[in-house]
Protein backbone atom coordinates (compact mmCIF):
# COMPACT_ATOMS: atom_id res chain seq x y z
CA UNK A 1 0.00 0.00 0.00
CA UNK A 2 1.05 3.52 -0.74
CA UNK A 3 0.84 6.64 0.76
CA UNK A 4 -1.14 8.19 -2.31
CA UNK A 5 -3.14 4.30 -2.11
CA UNK A 6 -3.93 5.62 1.31
CA UNK A 7 -4.43 9.27 1.05
CA UNK A 8 -6.96 8.99 -2.12
CA UNK A 9 -9.18 5.87 0.44
CA UNK A 10 -9.05 7.96 2.95
CA UNK A 11 -10.45 11.09 0.87
CA UNK A 12 -13.05 8.67 -0.80
CA UNK A 13 -14.42 7.66 2.72
CA UNK A 14 -14.57 11.34 4.01
CA UNK A 15 -16.47 12.43 0.45
CA UNK A 16 -19.02 9.67 0.58
CA UNK A 17 -19.64 10.65 4.88
CA UNK A 18 -19.74 14.52 4.73
CA UNK A 19 -21.87 13.25 1.70
CA UNK A 20 -24.31 11.39 4.35
CA UNK A 21 -24.13 13.95 6.76
CA UNK A 22 -25.27 16.62 4.25
CA UNK A 23 -27.95 14.45 3.36
CA UNK A 24 -28.94 13.44 7.22
CA UNK A 25 -28.13 16.85 9.01
CA UNK A 26 -31.54 18.05 10.35
CA UNK A 27 -30.06 21.56 10.69
CA UNK A 28 -30.45 23.67 7.86
CA UNK A 29 -26.92 25.49 8.23
CA UNK A 30 -24.99 22.41 9.19
CA UNK A 31 -26.32 20.64 6.07
CA UNK A 32 -25.33 23.87 3.87
CA UNK A 33 -21.93 23.78 5.73
CA UNK A 34 -21.55 20.13 5.01
CA UNK A 35 -22.31 20.95 1.28
CA UNK A 36 -19.57 23.47 0.80
CA UNK A 37 -16.89 20.90 2.48
CA UNK A 38 -18.64 18.26 0.17
CA UNK A 39 -17.80 20.84 -2.98
CA UNK A 40 -14.12 21.17 -1.53
CA UNK A 41 -13.43 17.89 -1.16
CA UNK A 42 -14.37 17.13 -4.56
CA UNK A 43 -11.96 19.75 -5.90
CA UNK A 44 -9.64 17.59 -4.00
CA UNK A 45 -10.96 14.65 -6.11
CA UNK A 46 -10.68 16.09 -9.16
CA UNK A 47 -7.03 17.30 -8.47
CA UNK A 48 -6.37 13.49 -7.51
CA UNK A 49 -7.53 12.53 -11.22
CA UNK A 50 -5.34 15.68 -13.10
CA UNK A 51 -8.54 17.44 -13.91
CA UNK A 52 -7.54 20.60 -12.19
CA UNK A 53 -9.79 22.95 -14.57
CA UNK A 54 -12.07 21.00 -13.19
CA UNK A 55 -11.10 21.22 -9.54
CA UNK A 56 -10.81 24.89 -9.80
CA UNK A 57 -14.25 25.28 -10.66
CA UNK A 58 -15.62 23.11 -8.24
CA UNK A 59 -13.91 24.85 -5.92
CA UNK A 60 -15.13 28.25 -7.21
CA UNK A 61 -19.00 27.31 -7.82
CA UNK A 62 -19.56 24.36 -5.39
CA UNK A 63 -17.61 25.98 -2.35
CA UNK A 64 -17.72 29.45 -2.92
CA UNK A 65 -20.83 30.69 -5.05
CA UNK A 66 -23.14 28.06 -4.52
CA UNK A 67 -22.31 28.35 -0.66
CA UNK A 68 -22.78 31.73 -0.64
CA UNK A 69 -26.37 30.80 -2.01
CA UNK A 70 -27.04 28.52 0.23
CA UNK A 71 -26.44 30.09 3.13
CA UNK A 72 -28.52 33.24 2.32
CA UNK A 73 -31.13 30.84 1.66
CA UNK A 74 -31.28 29.13 5.31
CA UNK A 75 -30.65 32.51 6.51
CA UNK A 76 -33.97 33.19 5.08
CA UNK A 77 -35.84 29.92 6.53
CA UNK A 78 -34.63 30.22 9.58
CA UNK A 79 -37.39 33.10 9.52
CA UNK A 80 -39.63 31.37 8.55
CA UNK A 81 -42.37 29.01 10.74
CA UNK A 82 -41.49 25.50 10.09
CA UNK A 83 -44.29 23.59 7.73
CA UNK A 84 -46.74 21.76 9.48
CA UNK A 85 -46.72 18.16 10.15
CA UNK A 86 -49.49 16.81 7.67
CA UNK A 87 -46.97 18.81 4.92
CA UNK A 88 -43.77 17.23 5.62
CA UNK A 89 -42.78 14.12 3.56
CA UNK A 90 -43.95 10.82 5.14
CA UNK A 91 -41.94 7.85 5.55
CA UNK A 92 -43.45 6.28 2.04
CA UNK A 93 -41.93 9.08 -0.22
CA UNK A 94 -38.55 9.50 2.11
CA UNK A 95 -38.22 5.98 1.21
CA UNK A 96 -39.25 5.62 -2.60
CA UNK A 97 -36.69 8.96 -2.57
CA UNK A 98 -34.10 6.70 -1.08
CA UNK A 99 -34.81 4.15 -3.00
CA UNK A 100 -34.31 5.86 -6.07
CA UNK A 101 -30.89 7.58 -5.41
CA UNK A 102 -30.21 4.40 -4.47
CA UNK A 103 -30.65 2.46 -7.96
CA UNK A 104 -29.59 5.23 -9.89
CA UNK A 105 -25.85 5.43 -8.50
CA UNK A 106 -25.97 1.58 -8.91
CA UNK A 107 -26.96 2.04 -12.39
CA UNK A 108 -23.99 4.79 -13.00
CA UNK A 109 -21.29 2.25 -11.01
CA UNK A 110 -22.54 -0.40 -13.41
CA UNK A 111 -22.22 1.47 -16.02
CA UNK A 112 -18.53 2.61 -14.99
CA UNK A 113 -17.61 -1.03 -14.80
CA UNK A 114 -19.04 -2.12 -18.47
CA UNK A 115 -17.64 0.01 -20.37
CA UNK A 116 -15.05 -1.38 -22.58
CA UNK A 117 -11.79 -1.73 -21.98
CA UNK A 118 -9.86 0.82 -22.74
CA UNK A 119 -12.54 3.33 -23.21
CA UNK A 120 -13.92 5.15 -26.17
CA UNK A 121 -11.81 8.24 -26.53
CA UNK A 122 -11.86 10.87 -28.69
CA UNK A 123 -8.88 12.73 -27.26
CA UNK A 124 -5.83 11.31 -29.76
CA UNK A 125 -7.96 13.16 -32.53
CA UNK A 126 -8.58 16.35 -30.09
CA UNK A 127 -5.00 16.44 -29.17
CA UNK A 128 -3.31 15.98 -32.62
CA UNK A 129 -5.33 19.08 -33.93
CA UNK A 130 -5.21 21.23 -30.96
CA UNK A 131 -2.31 23.13 -32.51
CA UNK A 132 -5.13 24.22 -35.10
CA UNK A 133 -6.63 26.12 -32.42
CA UNK A 134 -3.45 28.10 -31.57
CA UNK A 135 -4.34 27.28 -27.24
CA UNK A 136 -2.09 24.62 -25.46
CA UNK A 137 -4.46 24.42 -23.06
CA UNK A 138 -6.61 20.72 -24.28
CA UNK A 139 -9.86 21.80 -21.91
CA UNK A 140 -9.86 25.43 -23.44
CA UNK A 141 -9.63 23.77 -26.70
CA UNK A 142 -12.08 21.62 -26.65
CA UNK A 143 -14.55 24.00 -25.04
CA UNK A 144 -13.89 27.14 -27.30
CA UNK A 145 -13.71 24.87 -30.78
CA UNK A 146 -14.46 21.33 -30.77
CA UNK A 147 -17.74 22.13 -28.89
CA UNK A 148 -17.99 25.56 -29.16
CA UNK A 149 -21.74 25.54 -29.59
CA UNK A 150 -22.64 23.81 -26.16
CA UNK A 151 -19.92 26.55 -24.29
CA UNK A 152 -22.31 29.08 -26.31
CA UNK A 153 -25.50 27.88 -24.82
CA UNK A 154 -24.37 27.05 -21.62
CA UNK A 155 -23.66 31.11 -21.34
CA UNK A 156 -26.55 32.00 -22.68
CA UNK A 157 -28.37 29.62 -19.97
CA UNK A 158 -27.00 31.28 -17.16
CA UNK A 159 -28.54 34.76 -18.43
CA UNK A 160 -31.79 33.22 -18.95
CA UNK A 161 -31.35 31.97 -15.39
CA UNK A 162 -30.60 35.13 -13.79
CA UNK A 163 -33.92 36.51 -15.97
CA UNK A 164 -35.93 34.00 -14.28
CA UNK A 165 -34.94 34.97 -10.84
CA UNK A 166 -35.48 38.41 -11.51
CA UNK A 167 -39.37 37.51 -12.67
CA UNK A 168 -39.97 36.35 -8.89
CA UNK A 169 -40.09 40.03 -8.36
CA UNK A 170 -42.89 41.95 -7.45
CA UNK A 171 -44.22 44.35 -10.12
CA UNK A 172 -43.56 47.36 -8.30
CA UNK A 173 -39.58 46.50 -7.81
CA UNK A 174 -38.85 45.18 -11.30
CA UNK A 175 -36.02 46.93 -11.97
CA UNK A 176 -35.03 47.64 -8.75
CA UNK A 177 -32.24 46.71 -6.47
CA UNK A 178 -31.64 43.22 -5.70
CA UNK A 179 -29.33 41.98 -2.27
CA UNK A 180 -30.79 43.65 1.22
CA UNK A 181 -28.67 46.60 2.69
CA UNK A 182 -26.47 45.52 5.60
CA UNK A 183 -25.58 47.40 8.23
CA UNK A 184 -21.57 46.33 9.25
CA UNK A 185 -19.76 48.06 11.47
CA UNK A 186 -16.59 49.92 9.63
CA UNK A 187 -14.28 47.84 11.97
CA UNK A 188 -15.85 44.69 11.24
CA UNK A 189 -14.15 41.60 10.50
CA UNK A 190 -15.88 41.38 7.05
CA UNK A 191 -15.11 44.84 6.10
CA UNK A 192 -11.51 44.52 6.70
CA UNK A 193 -11.73 41.40 4.40
CA UNK A 194 -13.79 43.05 1.61
CA UNK A 195 -11.26 45.75 1.57
CA UNK A 196 -8.36 43.16 1.30
CA UNK A 197 -9.31 40.64 -0.79
CA UNK A 198 -10.97 41.86 -3.77
CA UNK A 199 -8.03 43.44 -5.45
CA UNK A 200 -6.04 39.92 -4.77
CA UNK A 201 -8.99 38.01 -6.54
CA UNK A 202 -9.23 40.51 -9.64
CA UNK A 203 -5.78 39.50 -10.01
CA UNK A 204 -5.96 36.31 -9.82
CA UNK A 205 -9.11 36.36 -11.36
CA UNK A 206 -7.66 37.78 -14.37
CA UNK A 207 -4.52 35.69 -14.28
CA UNK A 208 -6.73 32.41 -14.54
CA UNK A 209 -8.29 34.15 -17.77
CA UNK A 210 -5.17 34.60 -19.12
CA UNK A 211 -3.26 31.81 -18.08
CA UNK A 212 -6.29 29.12 -19.03
CA UNK A 213 -5.72 29.33 -23.19
CA UNK A 214 -1.91 27.24 -22.21
CA UNK A 215 -2.44 25.56 -18.61
CA UNK A 216 -5.49 25.63 -16.15
CA UNK A 217 -7.98 28.16 -15.85
CA UNK A 218 -10.27 30.19 -18.46
CA UNK A 219 -13.15 32.68 -18.53
CA UNK A 220 -15.28 30.49 -16.07
CA UNK A 221 -13.06 30.09 -13.47
CA UNK A 222 -11.45 33.56 -13.74
CA UNK A 223 -15.40 34.45 -13.53
CA UNK A 224 -16.63 32.86 -11.07
CA UNK A 225 -13.42 34.48 -8.51
CA UNK A 226 -14.54 37.60 -9.63
CA UNK A 227 -18.04 37.03 -8.90
CA UNK A 228 -17.13 36.06 -5.33
CA UNK A 229 -15.21 39.09 -4.66
CA UNK A 230 -18.12 41.02 -5.53
CA UNK A 231 -20.86 39.34 -3.68
CA UNK A 232 -17.80 39.50 -0.88
CA UNK A 233 -17.76 43.16 -1.45
CA UNK A 234 -21.79 43.94 -1.54
CA UNK A 235 -22.27 41.88 1.68
CA UNK A 236 -19.67 44.01 3.90
CA UNK A 237 -21.50 46.91 2.47
CA UNK A 238 -18.37 48.77 0.93
CA UNK A 239 -19.77 47.97 -2.86
CA UNK A 240 -23.65 48.79 -3.30
CA UNK A 241 -25.67 46.28 -5.38
CA UNK A 242 -26.47 48.00 -8.77
CA UNK A 243 -30.15 48.45 -9.84
CA UNK A 244 -30.85 45.99 -12.71
CA UNK A 245 -32.31 48.63 -14.72
CA UNK A 246 -29.10 49.96 -15.46
CA UNK A 247 -27.72 49.60 -18.87
CA UNK A 248 -24.37 49.23 -18.22
CA UNK A 249 -25.12 46.23 -16.09
CA UNK A 250 -27.24 44.36 -18.79
CA UNK A 251 -24.84 45.28 -21.68
CA UNK A 252 -22.35 43.43 -19.25
CA UNK A 253 -24.43 40.53 -19.18
CA UNK A 254 -24.92 40.16 -22.74
CA UNK A 255 -21.43 40.93 -23.60
CA UNK A 256 -19.82 37.23 -23.16
CA UNK A 257 -22.61 35.54 -25.37
CA UNK A 258 -23.20 38.61 -28.00
CA UNK A 259 -19.49 38.58 -28.59
CA UNK A 260 -19.52 34.72 -28.84
CA UNK A 261 -22.21 34.71 -31.30
CA UNK A 262 -21.04 37.82 -33.64
CA UNK A 263 -17.65 35.68 -33.99
CA UNK A 264 -19.17 32.39 -34.51
CA UNK A 265 -21.69 34.24 -37.32
CA UNK A 266 -18.32 35.52 -38.66
CA UNK A 267 -17.16 32.03 -38.79
CA UNK A 268 -19.22 31.43 -42.06
CA UNK A 269 -17.31 34.32 -44.14
CA UNK A 270 -14.08 33.23 -42.70
CA UNK A 271 -13.59 29.53 -41.84
CA UNK A 272 -16.57 28.47 -43.99
CA UNK A 273 -18.49 27.32 -40.89
CA UNK A 274 -20.27 28.51 -37.98
CA UNK A 275 -18.36 29.05 -34.83
CA UNK A 276 -15.28 28.06 -37.03
CA UNK A 277 -11.97 30.44 -37.09
CA UNK A 278 -9.43 31.30 -39.26
CA UNK A 279 -6.22 29.01 -37.97
CA UNK A 280 -4.20 31.99 -38.33
CA UNK A 281 -6.64 34.34 -35.88
CA UNK A 282 -7.95 30.97 -33.74
CA UNK A 283 -6.30 31.91 -31.03
CA UNK A 284 -6.54 35.90 -30.62
CA UNK A 285 -9.97 34.89 -31.35
CA UNK A 286 -10.60 33.06 -28.57
CA UNK A 287 -9.15 35.77 -26.20
CA UNK A 288 -11.75 38.13 -27.12
CA UNK A 289 -14.63 35.38 -26.36
CA UNK A 290 -12.83 34.37 -23.17
CA UNK A 291 -12.15 38.10 -22.06
CA UNK A 292 -16.01 38.85 -23.05
CA UNK A 293 -17.01 35.97 -20.93
CA UNK A 294 -15.35 36.52 -18.09
CA UNK A 295 -17.37 39.60 -17.91
CA UNK A 296 -20.54 38.43 -18.49
CA UNK A 297 -19.89 35.54 -16.47
CA UNK A 298 -18.84 37.47 -13.37
CA UNK A 299 -21.69 39.97 -13.58
CA UNK A 300 -24.24 36.58 -13.81
CA UNK A 301 -22.95 34.61 -11.00
CA UNK A 302 -22.76 37.41 -8.77
CA UNK A 303 -26.67 38.54 -9.93
CA UNK A 304 -27.82 34.98 -9.85
CA UNK A 305 -26.85 34.65 -5.91
CA UNK A 306 -27.82 38.81 -5.00
CA UNK A 307 -31.54 37.07 -6.10
CA UNK A 308 -34.37 38.97 -7.01
CA UNK A 309 -34.77 42.79 -6.71
CA UNK A 310 -35.68 43.74 -3.17
CA UNK A 311 -35.24 47.51 -3.19
CA UNK A 312 -37.09 50.22 -5.53
CA UNK A 313 -35.37 51.33 -8.00
CA UNK A 314 -33.64 54.71 -8.17
CA UNK A 315 -35.66 57.35 -9.34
Amino acid sequence: MTVLWAFDAILAATVLAVAAWTIVARDTFAAVVGFVAYGLLLALVWVRLAAPDVAMTEAAIGGGVTGVLLLGAAARLRGMAPPPADERPGAALRLGAGVLCTAIAAALAATMFLLPDPAPTLAPEAAANLPATGVGNPITGVLMAYRALDTLLEKVVLVLALIGVWSLAPDPLWGGIPWPQHRVRADDALVFLARLLPPVGIVIGVYLLWAGADEPGGAFQGGALLAAMWLLAMMAGVAAAPAVSSRRLRLALVAGPAVFLAIGLAGWALADAFLAYPEAWAKPLIIVIEVALLLSIAVTLGLLVAGPPERSPPR
